[in-house]
């Protein structure tokens, strides 16, 4: 089985919160090459994705993440799933990540990154880890997509269900600093 081809990450760069993010380049799962930099100018999230991983089946199928690009989409957000396992590791592999996109119904475009540069350049931990970077390039939200790691739509504490993600775009949109720039990040460790 021939691998994709490797992702890059230009050397040395690490994702720090209010600093530009990592510009990377990865072939997706469609067979296209998507680089960070082609997007300058709109927002992106960037969604560390594993379809093996139970907190991403639960967060696509009842959870957050259900509609989540797919409605900040139409209003012009870039939203792109990285898988950073390895060949071999749990969730790795074009054909697996095409039937979880198939039967989730996921729009946007996820980039295999089996050697894991693009993970590690962003310290992604988790999956679902997400981060969402500014039109201007900055990094100024990572962590989990919300507080219910559970995907029952409440907090853990019983409360009301807070979208962290939607929360930093709502903030972007209206001109305003991200007030929450980062959150812990929950679920299966990345499969470096």
């Amino acid at each position: 089985m021939a691998l994709t081809p490797a992702s890059t990450v230009t050397p040395g760069e690490t994702a720090t919160l209010g600093k530009p993010a990592p510009h990377f380049t990865a072939t997706g799962i469609d067979g296209k090459t998507v680089s960070l930099k082609d997007f300058r100018g709109k927002t992106v999230v960037l969604e560390w994705f594993n379809p093996g991983c139970p907190f991403v089946k639960k967060s696509h199928t009842v959870g957050s993440l259900v509609d989540t690009a797919a409605r900040h989409s139409k209003n012009g957000v870039v939203w792109i799933a990285i898988n950073s396992g390895a060949p071999g590791k749990q969730g790795h592999g074009k054909e697996t990540n095409l039937e979880a996109t198939g039967s989730w119904k996921m729009q946007h475009p996820v980039l295999l990154d089996e050697n894991g540069s693009i993970g590690r350049a962003y310290g992604a931990e988790r999956t679902p880890h997400l981060y969402v970077i500014d039109p201007n390039g900055v990094l100024v939200y990572r962590g989990a997509i919300d507080n219910s790691p559970d995907a029952e739509k409440q907090s853990p504490q019983g409360g009301t269900l807070v979208n962290y993600v939607d929360a930093a775009l709502a903030d972007l949109a209206a001109g305003r600093p991200v007030a929450v720039a980062e959150t812990k990040s929950y679920g299966c460790s990345v499969k470096y």
